[in-house]
């Protein structure tokens, strides 16, 4: 059970807050987490959920505690081609992520971390996952459609919107 334990880590590691520097903030406080095989078989959905909101309250608490007084962000996805959870802090509100492509944030993190208990062969699409572009009735599309990341989000600043 690894991966609860570098949950956990994450509430204590270095954290910036600096709403002109969302650079610093990103490559300081987002955290890159996986897992073997046998350690997502071992684990729930609910422990490690669990452990995330644990660490959301944590931060929280020390968000709180340095004064910093604006709204901030705690936020976690699951990263389908590094097969990876990926958690990090910002000091913006969940509607403004940064996020390169479209995001959808919910309140619950269950799917979140079910996709990524479930993902054996991280960034591989199975036959059934592809299409055949000879078959499609929608001729005039071009590319891959693009589904939007879930992202759980936790306001964890002392602002809230």
């Amino acid at each position: 059970m690894v991966l609860l334990t570098w949950i956990a880590e994450v509430a204590d590691e270095p954290l910036a807050l600096e709403p002109t520097h969302r650079r610093l903030e990103w490559e300081t406080n987002t955290w890159w987490l996986s897992a073997e095989d046998e350690d997502k078989r071992s684990l729930s959905v609910s422990d490690v959920v669990t452990a995330f909101e644990r660490t959301a309250s944590a931060i929280q608490a020390r968000i709180r505690g340095l004064g910093f007084p604006e709204v901030a962000t705690f936020y976690v996805w699951h990263d389908g081609q590094a097969g990876q959870l990926r958690c990090s802090t910002g000091s913006v509100p969940a509607d403004a992520l940064p996020f390169g492509s479209a995001y959808v944030v919910s309140d619950d993190l269950g799917p979140v971390i079910e996709g990524f208990l479930a993902d054996g062969e991280p960034g591989v699409t199975t036959w059934p996952g592809l299409e055949d572009v000879q078959n499609r009735s929608d001729q005039t599309s071009v590319g891959p459609e693009v589904v939007p990341v879930r992202v759980w989000a936790a306001s964890v600043g002392a602002a809230s919107l």
